[in-house]
C-alpha cells in the first residue's frame, strides 16, 4: 500500500523526527484527467520548515494530520490524461510519498534535454531557476560586477556562483568547513570564507576591499549584516532565503542595516512562483550550460522514503553539498 510522511506535530524551534509520522494511504481510484505516478525522486527544501508552521505564507502550511508534499520526480504508471502514457516522466507537487495520484493538468512532462531525471529537481529546476532569476532579474547583476553568495555550497548557492561566472562575474562564497570552501572553489569562485573558522564580517571585507555589487543572501543574520557593512553605492541585494532564522526563537537583528540609505542599497525579496511564465527563458541558456559542462550539479542522495525527515534535518545540520535528494 502506498505510504506518505504526514506531519504529526508542529515543532517549536529545530523540528524533529518525532514531527513526523509515516503512515499508509489510500489513492483515490483514477478519474478522467489524471495520472497515476511512482515517485523515483523527492526534493527535500528549507522552505519546507516555514511551511510546518501555522503562519500565512506564499505557500499553504502542511496541516497536522495531513501528508506533507513537495517537489517529486515519478514515472507515470497508468493515465486516463491525454498527452500521458506510462512509462513517461513527470515533475510534480506530490512528493514525501512513493506513489500518488496527479491532475495532469499539474505534472510536467520532462523536457528532453538528454539529462538525467533528477537534475529537474535541482539544477534544470526550481533550484536553478531560483538562481538565475534570483541574480541575474531581482539582483540585476551584470558582467563586471562583485557578487557575495551565501550558502554558496548549497543547492540554490553552487547555482549562483557557477551561473555569475558563465555572465562575467567575479564571485565570492561563504561556506562551512574547508570541504565545502574547496567545493566552492572547484565550481569557479574567485575567493572562498569560511564562516565557521572566523568573522563572516572580517572575511567578507578582506576579500571584497572594495565593496560588493551584489549579495545573493540565503542565509540572513550575520552574512547578511557582514554584506550591509561592505555594500558599494547602489548595490543591489536578492533575498532569497534566510536558514538562519528558520528555527530561531529569537529575531535577528542587524548592525549595519543603516547602510541601506547611505550606501542606496537595494533589497529585493522574490518569489521563484513569479518567474515560472519565463521557463523557456532558463532553459534557452541552463540546458546547454549545464550539457557543455559550463554549469555542474553536485546532490547529496539519501536512499529511501523511510529516511526522509533525516534528510530535511540534514538541510540545517549543514550535511549536504550540492542539491539534497531522497532516491525510491
Amino acid at each position: 500500500m502506498p505510504r506518505a510522511w504526514h506531519l504529526k506535530s508542529r515543532p517549536s524551534g529545530m523540528p524533529t523526527e518525532d514531527n513526523f509520522e509515516l503512515k499508509p494511504v489510500e489513492l483515490p481510484p483514477l478519474a478522467d484527467g489524471q495520472v497515476r505516478v511512482k515517485n523515483l525522486w523527492l526534493s527535500v527544501d528549507p522552505y519546507m520548515r516555514g511551511r510546518m508552521n501555522d503562519v500565512k505564507s506564499y505557500v499553504p502550511s502542511f496541516q497536522v494530520g495531513e501528508p506533507m508534499d513537495g517537489g517529486a520526480i515519478g514515472e507515470v504508471i497508468e493515465s486516463k490524461a491525454e498527452g500521458f502514457q506510462p512509462g513517461d516522466l513527470v515533475q510534480h507537487m506530490s512528493g514525501w510519498r512513493d506513489e500518488a495520484v496527479v491532475p495532469a493538468r499539474i505534472a510536467q512532462k520532462l523536457p528532453d534535454f538528454g539529462a538525467p531525471p533528477e537534475l529537474f529537481l535541482g539544477i534544470l529546476g526550481v533550484t536553478g531557476m531560483t538562481a538565475y532569476f534570483g541574480l541575474l532579474d531581482a539582483a540585476s547583476a551584470k558582467a563586471g560586477d562583485v557578487v557575495f553568495v551565501s550558502a554558496a555550497a548549497g543547492a540554490v548557492g553552487s547555482a549562483v556562483v557557477q551561473i555569475a561566472k558563465a555572465k562575467g562575474m567575479t564571485v565570492i562564497g561563504s561556506a562551512g568547513g574547508a570541504e565545502k570552501c574547496e567545493f566552492v572553489r572547484s565550481i569557479g569562485a574567485d575567493q572562498v570564507i569560511d564562516y565557521k573558522a572566523g568573522s563572516i564580517l572580517k572575511g567578507l571585507a578582506a576579500a571584497a576591499p572594495d565593496g560588493i555589487d551584489v549579495y545573493f543572501d540565503n542565509v540572513g543574520g550575520d552574512h547578511l549584516d557582514a554584506a550591509f557593512a561592505v555594500a558599494r553605492n547602489n548595490a543591489r541585494f536578492a533575498i532569497c532565503g534566510m536558514i538562519e532564522g528558520y528555527n530561531a526563537k529569537e529575531p535577528m537583528s542587524f548592525r549595519f542595516i543603516p547602510r541601506i540609505i547611505a550606501a542606496r542599497i537595494q533589497l529585493k525579496g522574490f518569489i521563484i512562483f513569479d518567474y515560472f511564465p519565463r521557463m523557456s527563458e532558463f532553459y534557452g541558456e541552463m540546458a546547454p550550460w549545464v550539457a557543455n559542462g559550463t554549469v555542474k550539479s553536485r546532490q547529496t542522495v539519501v536512499d529511501g522514503l523511510e529516511n526522509m525527515p533525516d534528510a530535511f534535518l540534514g538541510l540545517f545540520k549543514g550535511e549536504n553539498v550540492g542539491k539534497m535528494l531522497v532516491k525510491l
